[in-house]
C-alpha cells in the first residue's frame, strides 16, 4: 500500500472544508513540500484560511489549495493566485515574494505555494488606534494600490462576472428582486474590464512595522469593471461606509456618484448578497432593485 503524506478524505467541498484548516491533518504534508523545495523544516502553524489550506513554517507561508479533484475551485485557484501575485508585483503593488511553486501528487493532485512570511498585523489589529486622519491616509494609500493594480489584462481565468449566481442563490431574496438584477446585469454597461483583486477585505491587507501595505490572497481576481473593486471596499469590513476612508480613498465624492458605483458593484460582485445582508439591508425587505438602492442610499448617507 502506497504511503501518502496527507491521509485525509477528501469526497467533496463538505469534507474540505471539515479539515483545510487543521494543523495536524497538514502537517506531513507542508514539512514535505519544504524538504521537496530544500527549505527549512520548522514547527507548522495556522494562519487566517480563506477556503485554502494555509500555514506557517518558521519564515514560510505554505498554501496547498484544493485538490484538482475538486474541480476548478482548485486548480483555477491556483492559476488565478499566481497570475495575480506577478500581475500586482509587476504593477508595483507589494505582495508577498513566491519562492516554490508546484503540484504535489500525493494521494490527490494538491496544487502549492510558498512564499515569504510577512511581519506584521492585519488590517483589523492595525486600525484598532486609527484616528480619523489616519482613515483619510490608509484610505488614500488604498486607492493608490488599487489604481496600480487595476490594469487592463488578458482573460486570466475565463470568469464572466455577469454570469456568477451560485453564491447569489444561496440566500433568499425575493424571485423580483432577483429576476430585476439578472435583467440589470445583462443590460447595463458598467465600463472597461480590468484587473481585479476581488478580496480585498481585513484579511488580506497586511501592514508591517515600517508602515508598508501588503496585498495577500488574490484567489478570487477577476477581470471585472473597476467597480467590483471599489464597491466592496467601501462597503465591507474594510470601510464599512466610514467616511474618513471613503474620502481618503474617493476624495471628496458626491453621495449619489457613490451610490452609483456601490449599486453596480455589489450587484456585480460575487460576494454581493452577503454584503447586503447583513451590512445594508434584512433580506426579506430588499423585494426590489428600488428597494436595495433606497437601502443603499441611507447606508451610504
Amino acid at each position: 500500500m502506497a504511503k501518502y503524506y496527507f491521509d485525509g478524505e477528501i469526497d467533496g467541498w463538505d469534507s474540505w472544508c471539515k479539515i483545510f484548516h487543521s494543523v495536524e491533518v497538514w502537517k506531513p504534508l507542508v514539512n514535505f513540500i519544504l524538504e521537496k523545495e530544500s527549505l527549512p523544516v520548522s514547527q507548522v502553524e495556522n494562519l487566517h484560511p480563506g477556503s485554502n489550506a494555509v500555514f506557517k513554517s518558521g519564515e514560510y507561508v505554505v498554501k496547498i489549495f484544493a485538490p484538482k479533484k475538486l474541480g476548478a475551485n482548485g486548480s483555477g485557484a491556483y492559476k488565478t493566485e499566481k497570475f495575480g501575485m506577478s500581475f500586482a508585483y509587476f504593477h508595483g503593488v507589494t505582495v508577498p515574494k513566491l519562492i516554490a511553486s508546484g503540484e504535489i501528487n500525493d494521494k490527490y493532485d494538491f496544487p502549492y505555494m510558498v512564499m515569504d512570511y510577512i511581519k506584521g498585523v492585519d488590517f483589523t489589529e492595525a486600525s484598532e488606534k486609527f484616528s480619523d486622519g489616519d482613515k483619510f491616509m490608509f484610505g488614500k494609500r488604498m486607492r493608490d494600490i488599487t489604481d496600480k493594480m487595476n490594469k487592463p489584462c488578458k482573460n486570466f481565468n475565463r470568469i464572466d462576472v455577469k454570469k456568477r449566481h451560485r453564491r447569489w442563490n444561496k440566500i433568499k431574496f425575493s424571485e423580483r428582486f432577483k429576476a430585476e438584477r439578472l435583467e440589470y446585469l445583462k443590460s447595463h454597461d458598467f465600463g472597461e474590464k480590468v484587473f481585479i483583486h476581488g478580496d480585498l477585505c481585513e484579511d488580506n491587507i497586511l501592514i508591517d512595522a515600517e508602515n508598508n501595505i501588503y496585498i495577500i490572497d488574490f484567489a478570487d481576481s477577476v477581470k471585472s469593471p473597476r467597480c467590483y473593486e471599489h464597491a466592496h471596499l467601501a462597503s465591507s469590513g474594510l470601510f464599512n461606509f466610514d467616511k474618513a476612508y471613503l474620502r481618503g480613498y474617493f476624495g471628496d465624492y458626491k453621495t449619489d456618484e457613490l451610490l452609483d458605483i456601490c449599486f453596480d458593484g455589489i450587484l456585480l460582485h460575487d460576494f454581493g448578497a452577503w454584503i447586503i445582508d447583513p451590512g445594508i439591508a434584512k433580506t426579506e425587505d430588499v423585494k426590489s432593485l428600488k428597494d436595495f438602492r433606497e437601502a443603499l442610499y441611507e447606508r451610504i448617507k
